[in-house]
């Protein structure tokens, strides 16, 4: 069997049927369908059985609630394909989503990972717009820098929805690892980039959907350092030391996502001290003075910021969300 497709399933009733459909709409079918379900509290589980029964290239698992990266790694070792691919159960694929990953792979048999461009959906803002990873404009595929590529722009190259990966790679690095909330992906793909060639399609294939419940994600919300991915890179820290591109990235990781431990009471002391790895010379000069600016001021400008994007948000689903569909936007 060429592909497995793992969907690890949380409390996604509403999304699972469309997570389903997209992989059963494959027009490549030599794949099988792994669904782990990690504990979920409301119809997922059911929703998810309805649309797979009576097709034999499609299970569905259950296991107490361990979070994604067990419910991932457990999919995986339950399935059989010589390539593993992961859709989360709010997001969905192109039905060309396989067999174009399989021709990347024909043509590219050295890689340890290989990744597709996707398409972020946002109705709140009722827009989509195609992830401005960063590659070249004229770039169609190959092989790419997965550390250059990703720290041009922030963001990412490869996501959890849009990859394939040689199941002895994936053994090799042991999947997800299990205690990281925020990041977990990223962990994983950047041990395979540092050891294996990366890839990459520049082909929308895989659609990220930014409008679901947000205390269902990882995202958004600040987490406790041991979960979070920026503070469990210890084990390479000789490569910052040598690799120029993994600095680079990870630098500016740090100097652009920390700003919320930066001014939270809590996590402020590690902020400062995982901030202060960041050679600041390579960052932006307006990047380095924001940091540099009265601690209260900054609140206050955060504050603002966050209120503002809240208002949109609310406004959004109180009346924009019906214009848009009454004028055909949506």
């Amino acid at each position: 069997m060429r592909f497995s497709v793992v969907v690890p399933l949380y409390n996604k009733a509403p999304y699972v049927a469309k997570a389903i459909g997209s992989i059963l709409s494959q027009t490549f079918t030599d794949y099988e369908l792994v669904i782990m379900d990690d504990g979920s509290t409301d119809d997922s589980y059911e929703n998810a059985l309805k649309v797979i029964q009576g097709r034999g290239n499609c299970h569905i698992y259950r296991q107490k609630n361990a979070g994604v990266s067990m419910a991932r790694n457990n999919g995986v070792a339950l399935s059989q394909g010589d390539y593993v691919c992961f859709l989360d159960a709010d997001d969905w694929w192109d039905p060309a989503f396989l067999e174009e990953m399989n021709r990347l792979i024909v043509e590219f048999p050295e890689a340890g990972i290989y990744g597709t461009n996707y398409i972020i959906v946002n109705e709140t803002k009722h827009k989509t717009k195609v992830a401005p990873v960063g590659v070249e404009p004229n770039f169609e595929k190959g092989y790419i820098n997965y550390c250059q590529v990703y720290a041009k722009t922030l963001a990412m190259p490869l996501t959890s929805i849009s990859v394939a990966i040689p199941r002895p790679v994936f053994d090799e690095k042991e999947g997800f690892p299990r205690e990281i909330k925020l990041g977990e992906d990223f962990l994983l793909w950047i041990r395979i980039a540092l050891t294996y060639k990366v890839a990459f399609l520049n082909k929308p294939l895989a659609y990220y959907n930014q409008d679901v419940d947000m205390a269902n994600r990882g995202v958004g919300r600040l987490h406790q350092p041991k979960q979070h991915m920026l503070w469990n890179l210890d084990f390479l820290s000789e490569e910052e030391k040598f690799n120029l591109d993994f600095k680079q990235l990870i630098d500016n990781l740090r100097a652009y996502s920390l700003l919320p431990y930066f001014l939270s009471r809590e996590f402020h002391d590690t902020a400062v001290q995982e901030l202060a790895k960041v050679d600041w010379n390579q960052q932006p000069k307006d990047l380095r003075k924001q940091y540099e600016k009265p601690i209260s001021v900054l609140k206050c400008e955060y504050k603002v910021k966050r209120f503002g994007s809240r208002m949109k948000q609310r406004w959004f689903y109180l009346f924009g969300k019906k214009y848009c569909k009454e004028s055909g936007l949506l």
